[in-house]
């Protein structure tokens, strides 16, 4: 792991793969660690430099106020442009998952030219808040659930990890990885205040983030290949979200996994590696006259 400086902040970043091999860059959302390392591992063993980073406010990048960011959603598209660039790449395929897959939608929108594919996993053309009425909003009972479990010791490491596997296992993930993950996450995250820890784990800056304006209604406009990723079980941005983008964007393969929720579980990694290199091979998904159908080999 090191850092990289791009407009006038620093990133933390992580490399697995060549350095002269073909740029896949992932979107952490919001720590680098949203990307398991299996699948970072797949993407390099087949031919490629991989990249995951933290957005802003998370793990090893600049921490401010995440209470109070003072950078919009379109300052984050304007990162993973750079980025490229700041590691002596060409285009890169950017992957984008959770919340990071917003930053990526509104990259590839923004910054087309630093980008020769596109990955969404898990993700929704709105940003946080109410959907629109023809989307599926975050499933109430699940919610409710998930937000009446009590919030831990931030101090506490082993506490920490208790409520990442607790609320996975109420979102329907792997909570046994989820615990493992969440105290890495620690490990990374800089300091134990509140807001920064929920920052962190919960990514929680996003309910304060700037993302005006709307970029749904300008999806068409993405002309590189693009590959959509989504749990069928996904209580959080249930499965219709997956499928709108892969219908509002040319093209578009809708590869849906249907054992998964929110995470990208061990048992999809190789199916989602090979969607994935296949995309930057410019063979299988958005291939001419494809239609995404919603099935899981769409």
């Amino acid at each position: 792991m090191t850092t990289v400086s791009v407009n006038g902040i620093t990133l933390g970043v992580e490399s697995f793969g060549a350095d002269d091999a073909p740029l896949v860059l992932l979107v952490g959302g919001t720590t680098m660690l949203s990307w398991p390392d299996a699948l970072c591992e797949r993407l390099a063993a087949g031919g490629r430099r991989v990249v995951r980073y933290d957005l802003r406010d998370s793990g090893e990048s600049t921490t401010a106020d995440p209470e109070a960011p003072a950078y919009t959603l379109r300052d984050l598209a304007a990162d993973a442009a750079a980025l490229p660039g700041a590691l002596g790449a060409g285009p890169a395929l950017l992957a984008g998952i959770g919340v990071g897959g917003m930053v990526a939608q509104v990259a590839a929108l923004d910054h087309p030219g630093a980008f020769s594919a596109l990955t969404l996993v898990g993700t929704r053309a709105v940003a946080p808040g109410p959907p629109d009425d023809d989307l599926p909003d975050h499933d109430r009972a699940t919610m409710n659930r998930l937000f009446a479990t009590p919030m831990p010791d931030w101090t506490h490491r082993e506490a920490v990890a208790d409520f990442g596997a607790t609320g996975a296992e109420v979102l329907g993930d792997d909570p046994v990885a989820a615990r493992a993950t969440a105290a890495r996450i620690w490990d990374r995250t800089p300091g134990t205040a509140v807001p920064v820890q929920l920052a962190n784990q919960m990514g929680m800056v996003f309910s304060r983030l700037d993302c005006a304006p709307r970029w749904r209604e300008r999806l068409p406009e993405i002309e590189i290949p693009t590959l959509v990723v989504h749990g069928r079980r996904d209580p959080f941005f249930p499965v219709g979200n997956g499928e709108a983008i892969a219908r509002e964007i040319p093209g578009a393969r809708l590869l849906v996994l249907e054992e998964a929720a929110t995470a990208i579980p061990d048992a999809a990694v190789g199916e989602v590696a090979e969607a994935m290199l296949a995309l930057g091979r410019g063979t299988g998904p958005a291939a001419p006259g494809r239609n995404p159908s919603g099935r899981g080999d769409a």
